[in-house]
């Protein structure tokens, strides 16, 4: 089976953890295409486009760790728990995802083993260790990107930071984010706890007492940084002085940076 997790800048001993659960759009081929045509498998339906290159971005500049999952959603999303409809989604936005459809529960559970429960022990396992070795608690922050038109209406809002029952770094990255201006900016957008999209925070965050926020960028904010483009590269420049300015507030440990 292929590796359903990436580590990069595990030493990392900056003030956060970071996690990017939609990462990567790949189907082992145990699962064949899933029944989909690749067009559908290489849209935002398949992963979050943007997200990884953004995450592995921030991770340098905040000498972050950050676990990455390898596989594709449609095969299992790592932001869902096992009894989710949507960990293993027969329907995405308005497509059918036919090699999800009866899964039996050996086969749900195969899934399970193979690419849920290796992503949340390695994110486990860092916050773990970074608590056993002493200082101040990491915050914990995981990585997004959404389309800006789902189902056929278009989206206005273009970072949407995101909380569940902890509300403390939201809070103020909301506030460092408008008082610098230049995006449309949402608590809780374009998705919310009512969703089922907080589960990682809840999941890790919540029961260490560890500050967390979700932060969703929309995709066409995270081209591909090319000759005279570079916007993954300014999201990350943005977000890395934002989130540097909310953990200072904190009181978290910083790098030279905010």
């Amino acid at each position: 089976m292929d590796a359903a997790t990436r580590i990069v800048n595990e030493r990392g001993g900056g003030p956060l953890v970071l996690a990017c659960e939609h990462a990567a759009n790949h189907v082992p081929a145990a699962y064949g295409t899933l029944g989909l045509p690749a067009a559908a498998l290489g849209s935002h339906i398949a992963w979050d486009p943007g997200a990884a290159a953004l995450a592995e971005g921030l991770s340098q500049r905040l000498d972050a760790p950050l676990v990455m999952a390898g596989i594709s959603r449609l095969v299992y999303d790592c932001n869902r728990p096992p009894d989710h409809p949507g960990a293993m989604p027969v329907l995405s936005e308005d497509i059918a995802i036919p090699g999800n459809r009866d899964l039996s529960p050996a086969a749900r559970a195969a899934r399970v083993a193979a690419v849920y429960t290796p992503f949340h022990d390695a994110l486990a396992g860092l916050l773990d260790a970074r608590l056993a070795a002493g200082g101040r608690p990491p915050a914990l922050v995981t990585l997004h990107s959404f389309t800006p038109v789902f189902l056929g209406r278009p989206r206005a809002v273009e970072l949407g930071i995101l909380h569940d029952a902890d509300a403390r770094l939201a809070d103020a990255l909301i506030d460092e984010a408008r008082a610098e201006g230049g995006l449309d900016v949402r608590r809780n957008t374009p998705y919310g706890p009512a969703d089922g999209v907080t589960h990682t925070l809840v999941k890790h965050a919540l029961p260490r007492g560890l500050p967390n926020a979700m932060i969703e960028v929309r995709n066409d904010l995270l081209r591909d940084d090319g000759p005279g483009d570079g916007s993954i590269s300014r999201m990350a420049d943005l977000l890395s002085l934002l989130l540097c300015r909310a953990l200072a507030r904190l009181g978290l440990n910083l790098p030279d940076r905010a």
